[in-house]
């Protein structure tokens, strides 16, 4: 039986040193900061995190763009090189059009390997709710999970996959057609921080609006004892858009409430999702039992 990979791209946020013990491939989305291009790597080889929500807080121009066709080509090859088949988690179709580039992608890499096997899944998920998702499915090959299993598993699950997030700076919302300029405008004057989530089309949507990060912390915390069911063995992954005092907090509650500390990883949200969210972004995801 043929070996596989589990692959993922950037828009999955992890920790960098978990990524390495998985022993994953991310294939890495770009952006660029006034015209000047960057990929966009866990280990933050070509433009660090800091520098971007620098920028970002300063009005810098931000782009982002997914992976085109060829490019997946190319990158998933590399792998078939080495005689092995991918089951690629792609960030979701809800928030980009890098899921039906994959898929063309794929296909002209079968072109060259007939005889492989390619499978893209639409995770619907996004940032630390794809890493998490992504985190739990290479556990569980490691216990020798076959391909279709955790085919299967992946299908079965990723509607379980629960985002919570506040967000710091509502303008981001706003140029993203999620708020009216008036809306952020207001909110922002009355410290107003959205709780957003992601729904079952792997879209963005405003679950409610609290006023002070201490009731948006406390939100996020609510949500995750609601959904998590037994938090003692819950694992989750705290993002911070360049707000790790935030992240620290949210752990210290969520520790409080009945999880485990080393269950729970806090992970940069890196440049492709950041650039959507605003810096001060603070998020929480896990999958539903």
């Amino acid at each position: 039986m043929r070996d596989y990979l589990l692959v993922c791209d950037s828009t999955a946020d992890l920790p960098i040193d978990v990524v390495k013990e998985l022993g994953v491939k991310i294939i890495p989305f770009s952006y660029s900061i006034a015209d000047e291009p960057f990929n966009y790597y866990l280990d933050e080889r070509d433009g660090d995190i800091k520098n971007f929500y620098d920028k970002l807080r300063d009005g810098a121009m931000l782009v982002t763009s997914q992976v085109n066709p060829n490019l997946y080509k190319e990158y998933f090859r590399e792998v078939l090189a080495q005689d092995k088949d991918i089951l690629y988690m792609c960030f979701t179709s809800g928030l980009s059009g890098s899921y039906q580039s994959a898929m063309l992608g794929a296909d002209m890499a079968l072109e060259k390997y007939p005889d492989a096997r390619i499978e893209v899944v639409d995770t619907l998920s996004a940032s630390v709710g794809e890493g998490v998702f992504l985190y739990l499915a290479a556990k569980m090959k490691e216990t020798g999970k076959s391909f279709d299993d955790l085919l299967a598993w992946v299908n079965e699950n990723r509607l379980k996959v629960r985002h919570w997030f506040l967000v710091e700076d509502l303008f981001h919302l706003q140029r993203g057609g999620r708020l009216s300029a008036v809306g952020a405008i207001v909110g922002s004057a009355l410290k107003i921080k959205p709780i957003l989530s992601v729904d079952e089309e792997g879209k963005l949507v405003v679950k409610a609006k609290t006023r002070g990060l201490g009731k948006a912390l406390d939100y996020l915390l609510q949500k995750t004892v609601e959904e998590g069911g037994d938090l003692s063995s819950l694992v989750a992954v705290i993002g911070n858009a360049d707000a790790m005092e935030n992240a620290e907090k949210l752990k210290s509650m969520v520790v409080e409430a009945g999880m485990k500390e080393e269950n729970i990883m806090i992970a940069p949200i890196g440049p492709i999702i950041g650039a959507h969210v605003g810096a001060g972004m603070t998020a929480i995801a896990f999958i539903m039992p």
